[in-house]
């Protein structure tokens, strides 16, 4: 059985209660909420494994409840969107959003989306500390560490989402090694690479390199036109 505790927000009842239903089955706790300020309020008072996320809720959209809920936590959050084209995908990344699953879709693709988005945070929310403490990767000021998802910059924390984390630790652990924007994909979504996924990356990057500017260290992610990216 799973182990993991998930908020839904969705307005659509009939979506909603067959989300519970099924997700329970799989052995995850489930807490539902029908709006957006429902959603953020139980969000802020709760700590989850996943958020599933609506993006048109009655009152306030999906890419705000987002905004909202990445300024408490870096839960990783999964959009469920009847939207797809590749600017409304570039809205709820943007926006914080871990990943996008459009509607209609079969129980078994977002079965595996959401094991995926629990294992990949699990993994490094319960690595032990002393496990971790010695396993870092340092390139000027900046400081990652290769066992969980704790970054600093100096004596700063820098706060990053799974995604934003994973591609760090890589370009880290690759220093001065140019990477696609493909291969930057295919390594950490663990899919296959597709022409719209390069706004994906391009949006990850984006947001990671302006939570870098906050601690100097913006320029350190270098974009070599034509080729891809990387860290000197």
């Amino acid at each position: 059985m799973s182990d993991g505790n998930i908020l839904i927000i969705e307005d659509d009842y009939d979506i909603s209660n067959g989300l519970r239903i099924l997700l329970e089955r799989e052995g995850y706790f489930i807490e539902e909420a029908n709006t957006g300020v429902e959603g953020i309020i139980i969000a802020n008072k709760n700590t989850f494994d996943l958020i599933i996320l609506d993006i048109m809720l009655p009152d306030i959209s999906g890419i705000d409840v987002c905004k909202e809920i990445r300024k408490q936590s870096y839960v990783p959050i999964l959009f469920l969107t009847v939207r797809s084209t590749d600017y409304d995908k570039y809205e709820g990344l943007s926006a914080g959003g871990d990943d996008y699953l459009v509607k209609p879709f079969s129980f078994l693709e977002l079965k595996a989306r959401v094991n995926a988005l629990i294992r990949r945070n699990s993994s490094y929310a319960y690595e032990s500390l002393e496990a971790s403490a010695e396993v870092w990767i340092t390139i000027g000021s900046l400081s990652v560490n290769k066992s969980f998802n704790k970054v600093k910059a100096g004596s700063k924390d820098l706060y990053l989402t799974e995604k934003e984390y994973q591609i760090l630790l890589l370009l880290m652990q690759n220093p001065g090694r140019i990477f696609t924007a493909e291969e930057i994909y295919t390594t950490i979504w663990n899919e296959i690479f597709f022409e719209s996924a390069i706004n994906t990356v391009m949006v990850h990057i984006k947001n990671l390199r302006s939570k870098m500017d906050m601690v100097g260290e913006r320029k350190r992610i270098r974009t070599v036109w034509g080729q891809g990216y990387c860290i000197r």
